[in-house]
């Protein structure tokens, strides 16, 4: 049983008060009932409550659907309505305020239980993959290589700034255009395109190189020498939903080893094989 902390926003006294003891019943915190839409506002910033109990019908300037409209701009907080509203013309726009739920009165605790643990646990499985995500993005902003990635029809998902850098493609002039579009690979003598690693990667179902050799034609004219593989990704289902392509300028990083084996012998002539005086 969850021991969250619910803000539950009714215009009418009494049902507040029953609603607020069946919650507490169920093992929840409900510290504070709000009758109108400004007051909810003012609860949520005082307790950051864990979930809003939403009825539609408030007294005030703002009913509940905009209550929720506010709230939703400066809070991170799921919102279940729990109304007496059944009409199509409210039940559209509340869909469009993404709830977490919502339950029409009269309901049964069971229901309402069931429909709060729901939202609480969607909510937090949204937070954590939110996290996840932007903990990925800044760790592709660092990467040195270029990162691309493409979705199950091979169109562009994104690009991280070093994807960016190579390819002169923008991450916003990129998302949807074909992956092949945007990473024009060829043969640097023939200047055929070469066979799409994507393909091979999904045939065999594994991480597939690009071709020794491979010449990447940027958007802006340039001719980069590219190293590098690409892999298909599947969801936890193992439905195949798109590729990873990850990139390295072939002749940066030539250069970078000759530079280390010149220094290398440079300091090993220098400091062991100078003759004795």
């Amino acid at each position: 049983m969850s021991n969250a902390q619910i803000l539950v926003v009714e215009d009418e006294a009494i049902v507040a008060r029953n609603i607020q003891m069946e919650l507490r019943s169920m093992g929840y915190a409900v510290p504070a009932i709000a009758a109108s839409g400004e007051e909810a506002l003012q609860r949520a910033a005082e307790m950051h409550p864990d979930l809003v109990l939403m009825d539609i019908s408030l007294k005030g300037a703002m009913d509940g659907v905009e209550t929720t409209e506010r709230m939703q701009e400066r809070f991170d907080v799921p919102v279940v309505y729990l109304t007496a509203c059944a009409d199509e013309c409210t039940l559209q726009r509340a869909k469009k305020t993404g709830p977490f739920g919502y339950l029409l009165k009269p309901y049964e605790e069971r229901e309402l239980q069931t429909t709060i643990e729901i939202a609480l646990h969607k909510h937090k499985t949204e937070v954590t993959q939110r996290e996840m995500q932007q903990w990925l993005a800044a760790m592709l902003r660092c990467i040195g290589d270029a990162v691309i990635a493409a979705d199950a029809r091979g169109c562009i998902s994104m690009l991280n700034p070093a994807a960016e850098a190579m390819t002169g493609w923008s991450q916003e002039e990129a998302l949807g255009k074909d992956l092949l579009d945007v990473v024009p690979v060829v043969n640097p003598e023939t200047r055929a395109p070469l066979a799409n690693p994507a393909t091979r990667a999904l045939r065999e179902g594994k991480v597939s190189g690009l071709e020794e050799g491979s010449l990447l034609l940027a958007k802006d004219g340039k001719e980069i020498p590219v190293e590098g593989s690409i892999a298909p990704i599947y969801d936890e289902h193992g439905s195949f939903s798109g590729f990873v392509a990850v990139l390295r300028d072939g002749a940066a990083r030539r250069h970078a080893e000759e530079t280390v084996c010149q220094n290398t012998r440079s300091f090993l002539s220098t400091k062991y094989f100078q003759e004795p005086p």
